[in-house]
């Protein structure tokens, strides 16, 4: 199955800015008319992590909340679209590249000292203008009775080479695998990072989104795949129905393929609120607001400093991920050079 998008579909999507999530309705969440007195967040995280997040800073702060949920990329050009007239007070991400599309715009605002120094120095951007809430880990999920320990990859580079054609899975579409390629590209370079998209064109199984590559995994439609690491922890947290077939491979060594994505949350300069947005971002990096993911069934990393991840999870600190500002991922860059292999 081959997803084909322009890198204009990102844009047109902004037409229709998505009002809900697939996790379904939500007492925060806001209709089509914003309500001016309330602090309105922009959110392409995930709805249920969003969401504990808010109602808990509302009950701790009596500060009234309302969410509006969409994608990293119709989110960030909705943003951009409505500039300074923007409605939003916080912006929350899943990936860097879309809120330093934001912040390329000029749209927002210094996030207060105290708030960054909650999070590890590898979480936050060098220009300070967000602020690191989640990571998550680029991952090989592999299905061991169809590939043995001794054939995996030794780096995400590898896969460019033919003889991995038709052997693995990938969401190429998505902002999370666009996010993957921007740090290939920031480690790499453009030469590099051009020759390994003609062998994803060339050679790897494009699927709609990573459960469907853990799926396929799983199944044995092909050994190998290429993901964040947090869809497998949930299915094997559940049922294990798409992964009981399959394990994981962290790259480390600081390969582009060990790459750790960092979630974002931003003040919109615009924002009538700054005040109470300031402590929107305060709340979320706090302990308790990174206690909250780090218990949810988000399973992502947390990034706040004293606060354990998940204890499924493997240990970030052992990752050895490539030291990346995340302020440096070129989204549209990867967007252009991903449409002039074909592959969008």
């Amino acid at each position: 199955m081959i997803v084909r998008r322009t890198a204009l579909l990102a844009l047109a999507t902004t037409a229709t800015l998505a009002l809900t999530a697939c996790g379904g309705g939500s007492s925060l969440e806001a209709g089509k008319n914003l309500d001016p007195t309330k602090l309105t967040i922009y959110s392409a995280q995930h709805q249920n992590l969003t969401e504990a997040w808010a109602k808990k800073f509302q009950e701790a702060s009596g500060i009234t909340v309302q969410i509006r949920y969409g994608s990293d990329s119709s989110m960030a050009a909705q943003i951009v679209q409505e500039g300074a007239k923007s409605p939003a007070d916080v912006f929350l991400t899943e990936n860097s590249p879309a809120m330093t599309t934001v912040q390329n715009a000029g749209l927002l605002a210094k996030v207060d000292d105290a708030t960054i120094s909650q999070v590890g120095a590898d979480y936050a951007p060098s220009t300070h203008q967000w602020v690191g809430i989640a990571a998550r880990s680029t991952v090989l999920v592999y299905n061991p009775s169809k590939i043995s320990a001794a054939e995996l990859p030794t780096s995400i580079m590898d896969l460019q080479d033919p003889k991995w054609k038709g052997r693995w899975g990938a969401a190429a579409g998505g902002a999370d695998f666009q996010a993957i390629v921007s740090a290939i590209l920031e480690t790499q370079g453009q030469d590099k990072t051009a020759a390994w998209l003609k062998g994803l064109k060339d050679g790897a199984q494009i699927y709609q989104n990573n459960i469907a590559v853990m799926k396929a995994v799983n199944a044995g439609q092909v050994p190998v795949g290429i993901m964040y690491h947090y869809y497998w922890y949930r299915d094997q947290a559940l049922t294990k129905a798409g992964s009981k077939n399959t394990k994981l491979l962290y790259f480390r060594h600081q390969d582009p393929g060990a790459f750790v994505s960092v979630s974002g949350g931003a003040v919109l300069k615009s924002s009538k609120q700054a005040a109470k947005a300031q402590k929107f971002l305060a709340f979320v990096t706090s302990k308790t607001g990174q206690t909250i993911l780090a218990t949810s069934d988000a399973k992502e990393y947390a990034v706040g400093k004293g606060v354990a991840s998940d204890k499924a999870l493997e240990p970030l600190a052992t990752l050895d991920a490539p030291h990346v500002d995340p302020f440096t991922l070129n989204g549209p860059k990867v967007i252009e050079l991903m449409t002039q292999a074909g592959i969008l």
